[in-house]
């Protein structure tokens, strides 16, 4: 693709005699780079396959009957077909659009005026003693005093420069035809994968698999990593079952519409799973992998559905196959805290100890991050909303600000600060003392903490991270190792520090230096104007 779209930015840059302008280096040095990718990954899953087969060993094995007539790619063809017919529903809408102004614009009037007035997005046109109101996008084009071409023919009239506005059919030719074709290759693409995988015996392997309880993907463990702390492949796959016509020459039964049926509801149950999220850490279960695992390659497996269950499923894989390096985006599962998992108190008392001074949770990089984005945004949201003059849009400055200012407050200085006697919460704008006597529970929310009270209201406190940020990099999330620790000294008080906190170790607000910071800010916007 890289390739491609530099070849193509070069020739449409006047052709290949762009090679004279310094840009051109620009656009070799992109080709060069796009190459110099394709060649590396080519090399790259040559040697991933040659280790696959060298690991699989001279045994091969045909594929199950029901992977050889599973049918890869029809969801993304079904895509592809709607988005190419509303892409072609688009390009009719703005062909009709063309099409009538041309006939009008036929049998009309021209004529040449000169633009007396413009307001925003209106020119006001003097032409034959007449005048004339157009709505314009680009009034920045027309200065006053400068001639314009329209056409008139009774109440109807254009400016010839703009004759008529299909730019959201286009938009919509562009974004579909744009995503039904990547759908379509992408289907194309999976079908011929497909068919190779089905040629004839396969390489087998013995591995784990485990499914992802985010996103329903597929992680392949080797057969030796019983506590899955080390996967070696990713793909999303789907269930596979043999009772599918078979039009490819392989032998089977007639369609059984039960059984189709059954595979629908096992996929959607599938897709419901996924997008629900959270629920309980799948197992890893034990599998035979068939097909040689490389980058992009097709693969099928068999395994049981559950640990418990003698019936096996057979499932085939819906996207390209990609190694796993843990790292920046692709933490794998085992660096990543699942949701709905949660470290009993036993595991986490087990790593605390008891201290003499306070114990201190306080704002770090991930919540610091989100409190200097949403200060950016808080000065820029002041300067677009007071750039006009007073208008109605100060009303959401009035009701928005106190949100934000409490938001920025809390990321940039939250803290929570443990003693003998109490917890001390400082949000953005007041301490809040907390005796451990009264609190009742601690949970999670989202991104943040609360601590829920006998005779009161919880005390809440967001954000204090970013989650899932924090997972994807392979960090622990903050708040969940905060709540973990606070809710163990509340059940175990023999971990309670035996001192109190002093006044000034319980963390300050700054809620009120924001507000004046703010009101600071605005003054000076307005000073500026």
């Amino acid at each position: 693709m890289g390739l491609a779209a530099g070849l193509t930015a070069l020739v449409v840059e006047e052709g290949f005699t762009a090679f004279e302008r310094p840009s051109a280096l620009a656009y070799l040095a992109a080709v060069a780079f796009s190459a110099a990718g394709l060649v590396h990954r080519l090399a790259a899953a040559g040697r991933q396959r040659s280790l696959a087969l060298e690991a699989a060993g001279p045994v091969s094995q045909p594929l199950p009957d029901a992977a050889r007539t599973f049918r890869r790619g029809r969801f993304s063809f079904v895509l592809a077909a709607l988005l190419l017919a509303v892409a072609g529903f688009g390009y009719w809408q703005a062909q009709q659009v063309v099409d009538a102004y041309e006939e009008r614009a036929a049998g009309a009037t021209a004529l040449s005026g000169r633009v007396t007035a413009v307001d925003d997005d209106v020119l006001t046109v003097k032409a034959d003693g007449r005048t004339h109101r157009f709505e314009t996008a680009f009034p920045e084009d027309f200065p006053v005093g400068t001639r314009v071409d329209i056409v008139v023919d009774g109440d109807w009239k254009a400016l010839v420069a703009e004759p008529y506005d299909v730019f959201g059919w286009e938009l919509l030719v562009l974004g579909g035809s744009v995503v039904g074709l990547a759908f379509l290759v992408n289907g194309a693409a999976g079908r011929a994968r497909s068919r190779r995988l089905r040629r004839g015996p396969l390489p087998v392997l013995h591995v784990l698999v485990r499914e992802d309880d985010e996103d329903g993907r597929t992680w392949v463990f080797a057969a030796d990593d019983r506590e899955g702390s080390r996967p070696i492949l990713r793909f999303h796959s789907l269930y596979a079952f043999e009772d599918e016509d078979d039009s490819e020459g392989f032998d089977a039964e007639e369609d059984d519409p039960d059984a189709d049926d059954a595979a629908a509801a096992v996929e959607l149950g599938k897709l419901t799973e996924i997008l629900r999220g959270g629920g309980p850490t799948p197992p890893l279960r034990e599998a035979v992998l068939y097909g040689v695992p490389y980058a992009g390659a097709e693969v099928a497996f068999v395994a049981r559905d559950d640990t418990d269950d003698p019936e096996v499923a057979v499932e085939c894989s819906v996207s390209a196959v990609k190694p796993t390096v843990p790292g920046l985006l692709e933490p794998g599962p085992r660096r990543r805290k699942r949701k709905g998992t949660r470290r009993s108190v036993d595991e986490v008392a087990a790593g605390m100890t008891v201290t003499a001074g306070r114990r201190t949770w306080r704002a770090q990089g991930f919540s610091r991050a989100i409190g200097l984005g949403l200060l950016l945004v808080q000065g820029g949201g002041i300067w677009a909303m007071l750039d006009d003059g007073p208008s109605w849009s100060w009303l959401f400055l009035v009701v928005g600000l106190p949100w934000l200012v409490t938001v920025v407050g809390t990321a940039l200085t939250w803290r929570i600060t443990a003693d003998h006697e109490e917890l001390w919460v400082t949000g953005a704008w007041r301490v809040r003392r907390v005796p451990w006597s009264v609190i009742t529970s601690v949970g999670q929310s989202d991104d943040g903490i609360s601590i829920g009270r006998a005779k009161d209201s919880a005390v809440e406190m967001a954000p204090m991270g970013w989650a899932w940020v924090e997972r994807r990099l392979g960090h622990e999330p903050v708040v969940e190792r905060v709540v973990e620790e606070v809710r163990a000294l509340l059940l175990r008080p023999e971990l309670r520090p035996l001192e109190e906190a002093p006044a000034g170790r319980q963390g300050m607000p700054v809620g009120p230096p924001l507000v004046a910071l703010s009101v600071l800010w605005g003054a000076a916007v307005l000073l500026l104007l």
